[in-house]
């Protein structure tokens, strides 16, 4: 028998990019329970504070309705003006409880979650109606959990109510002696607070389901090792088209910065493995500026372009190995190599006015000093 391959078990963490695809086809962790509760909740909350003027208001319009002239029954305009009055004042004493529980259908569900709104959750699965997997759910963990949290639902809830009826059984038993309408709001407000007392009871069961949710949605979601793998490949790029990629980068880089040289003041070599373009411009830089930079090949073409714009090219070893691995492109040289540079840009400019026959042929080329701390080796 082969034996199995430990990639293929789903043993690693969802990724962020799992977790994020997962959201989009609609996939979250939600709580029924929590949803569930966040709606009595409000309702029994409602009826506490909306129960006192929500009766009030009924009452007055049952007097409206029935209070009027039998003469009147015969007229059906007259009827339904009276139902169309009593219906509007209806809702209109019910609109503050309806907001409430709106308001609860509403943000419950992003207690645990967040909100979240996919439409490829809408489409038509073949799973949910297929046989077999709906055999599959029944036998399942998620369906032996949602059975014992109904087992402790009525648990929870039963006792709760026993607990209530015992508690309150004094205010049940002291509203026989009490007059009708006394009785009937101590009625209400006993039933309501006890209501509300069922209801938070719920939450117990929201927090136990809470956990097991989010557990149950992690597991979903866990991945196999080749899974992790095959996702950093389409994430991070395969390795081949990552190395295409940066040799094009360098490449548009590298004609961005050929671009520049033919701005340069002076080339510096040493002689065929670096060369460096410089530009200055006083008065509107502080200091010189590398234009561009390079080895070999790139060192080859920067010298050439140099050569067909008539750009001079000083060989300085040290110093060209000095700016190469000290400066980046399109920064200022170091500190260190200003007197060098001038040097450079000094000597340049003797032996252009030499060739125009404006000054006489430089005796000697400067030694160009380069610190110690700049030196670099080839």
């Amino acid at each position: 028998m082969a034996e199995e391959d430990p990639s293929q078990e789903k043993t690693e963490e969802p990724t962020p990019r799992k977790k994020e695809k997962a959201r989009e086809d609609g996939t979250v962790a939600r709580s029924k329970e929590l949803n569930t509760s966040a709606i009595l909740l409000a309702a029994a909350i409602g009826f506490l504070v909306f129960g006192p003027g929500l009766a009030a208001s009924l009452a007055d319009i049952m007097k409206f309705s029935f209070s009027f002239d039998p003469q009147a029954s015969w007229d059906t305009g007259l009827a339904m003006s009276y139902l169309s009055s009593s219906t509007f004042e209806a809702l209109f004493a019910l609109l503050p409880m309806f907001a409430l529980l709106l308001f609860a259908a509403l943000f419950g569900p992003i207690g645990l979650g967040g909100w979240n709104f996919a439409t490829k959750a809408l489409a038509p699965k073949g799973s949910r109606i297929n046989p077999l997997s709906g055999l599959k759910r029944m036998f399942s963990l998620n369906s032996v959990v949602e059975l014992l949290k109904s087992w402790g639902k009525v648990l929870i809830v039963g006792s709760m109510s026993l607990l209530a009826l015992f508690a309150l059984k004094n205010d049940f038993i002291s509203m026989v002696f009490e007059p009708t309408l006394p009785a009937i709001k101590h009625a209400a407000i006993v039933l309501s607070w006890t209501f509300l007392l069922i209801c938070a009871s719920t939450l117990i069961i929201a927090a136990l389901d809470i956990p097991f949710q989010i557990y149950s949605h992690t597991k979903k979601l866990k991945m196999t090792m080749q899974e992790v793998k095959e996702e950093f490949k389409n994430t991070e790029g395969k390795p081949e088209v990552k190395s295409k990629i940066r040799q094009l980068q360098r490449e548009m880089a590298d004609r961005r910065m050929m671009s520049d040289v033919p701005g340069a003041d002076v080339v510096i070599t040493n002689p065929t493995h670096f060369a460096v373009a410089l530009k200055y411009e006083p008065g509107s830089m502080p200091a010189p500026i590398l234009l561009a930079k390079g080895v070999d090949e790139v060192a080859l073409k920067i010298r050439e372009i140099a050569n067909e714009y008539k750009i001079p090219v000083l060989e300085v070893p040290p110093l060209a190995r000095a700016v190469y691995h000290h400066t980046k492109i399109g920064d200022e040289i170091p500190e260190g190599l200003y007197i060098a540079i001038a040097q450079v840009l000094a000597y340049v400019y003797q032996v252009d006015q030499w060739k125009k026959g404006f000054a006489p042929k430089p005796e000697r080329k400067p030694d160009f000093p380069v610190p110690d701390d700049l030196r670099a080796d080839e």
